[in-house]
């Protein structure tokens, strides 16, 4: 959001995918449910087939994007940002190396130390998580309990994921520091970007 305020055209995922389940969001009495309302916890009974729709959505959406961006004139100047959810990293091979190819992929990384918080917010205000077989339950244990046991091994899982296909990587404490803005953001994306030109001039021994 900040990014768009600065002139990016803002390709929200979450949004795009909202519109695409509306019909299924919207209650009897004419109200939207938030999307992590409707897909619910990973113990409830409705959760896996939401799971899996929500998935094919993702899948939907980010081939929309990515075909609106190969269309564009390779002399565009448009800037762009896509603003991805954080289940984008299993939609699959293919999508992924297209984004690879069409944009620089930033991870902002969720550390061990801030877990603990995390797992709070998603109790307090559900959100539209892909747990993908990553929750399961002990004998006798109750849901929160559950939840609280494997939140740290799905975060960790996707922390890995993320850094595979990430350019740049930008940790919590960095982003989240007094005064950090958007120019700082492009300033950590354009080094990465500079560093990248001159590895390529460099295997190509004109460096």
């Amino acid at each position: 959001m900040k990014l768009s305020e600065q002139g990016f055209s803002r390709f929200c995922c979450d949004d795009m995918i909202s519109h695409k389940l509306v019909s299924e969001l919207t209650r009897p009495d004419g109200t939207v449910m938030e999307l992590g309302d409707w897909m619910g916890f990973p113990y409830e009974p409705q959760y896996r087939a939401r799971e899996s729709r929500y998935l094919a959505c993702e899948i939907e959406v980010l081939n929309e994007i990515l075909e609106h961006i190969e269309s564009l004139d390779h002399r565009s100047e448009e800037n762009i940002v896509i603003d991805t959810t954080g289940s984008a990293i299993y939609a699959g091979e293919d999508l992924l190396a297209r984004l690879g190819q069409c944009s620089t992929v930033v991870h902002l990384s969720t550390p061990p130390e801030v877990q603990e918080l995390a797992l709070k917010a998603y109790l307090a205000n559900r959100r539209p998580v892909l747990w993908r077989d990553l929750f399961t339950k002990e004998p006798g244990e109750a849901n929160e309990a559950a939840l609280a046991r494997c939140y740290p091994r799905l975060l960790a899982t996707r922390e890995r994921l993320y850094e595979q296909h990430a350019d740049v990587t930008i940790d919590y404490l960095t982003v989240n520091q007094k005064g950090f803005g958007v120019s700082d953001f492009l300033d950590k994306v354009k080094d990465f970007l500079r560093n990248r030109q001159i590895w390529a001039l460099s295997e190509r021994g004109l460096s």
